[in-house]
């Protein structure tokens, strides 16, 4: 990674029992934040993953999803949701990490303005797309949790949290 990012923390699940992660007491020292994600699930059922700020289960998120799978291309906008959407798990069985995703976080630690995260996530079978989210709140990010809510996280998932230091 370029001298600006700080790995914070990383996550690597030695189980399949695992549906949340949570980066939490993350400092404000930071300009931005991103995650490096390397994940599969553990079920036939395709799942997404998701993604909250500091515990917040209102529905103060908005999301606009962009995907495509070689042959066709979509789009939706999801508003007023509990959570954000940033791209769907392939579970396939046998449990493989097939997937990965970068999600940018903005101006996290700012408390005057809204939350912004751009995502990128791909997988080795199924799709690609890139999402916009907002988290309707002025608050400083101090945790963020990743979940995935009709599957686990596939043994040997990965989650990093990197800060992104001023230039």
């Amino acid at each position: 990674m370029p001298s600006t990012y700080e790995k914070i923390a990383t996550n690597t699940l030695a189980n399949a029992t695992t549906a949340t992660v949570t980066f939490s007491s993350i400092s404000g020292t930071y300009t931005d934040l991103v995650a490096v994600i390397n994940t599969g699930g553990t079920t036939s059922t395709l799942s997404s993953l998701q993604m909250r700020f500091n515990s917040d289960s209102g529905s103060n998120y908005s999301t606009t999803v962009l995907y495509g799978t070689g042959s066709a291309a979509a789009s939706g906008n999801y508003a007023s949701q509990t959570k954000m959407l940033i791209g769907n798990i392939v579970n396939a069985l046998p449990q493989n990490v097939n997937s990965n995703c970068v999600v940018q976080v903005q101006n996290y630690s700012n408390a005057t303005t809204y939350k912004t995260s751009l995502a990128r996530f791909n997988d080795s079978s199924r799709d690609v797309n890139t999402t916009v989210s907002l988290w309707r709140n002025t608050a400083a990010i101090t945790a963020v949790e990743f979940f995935t809510p009709l599957s686990f996280f596939a043994s040997g998932s990965t989650f990093t949290l990197y800060g992104i230091k001023s230039a």
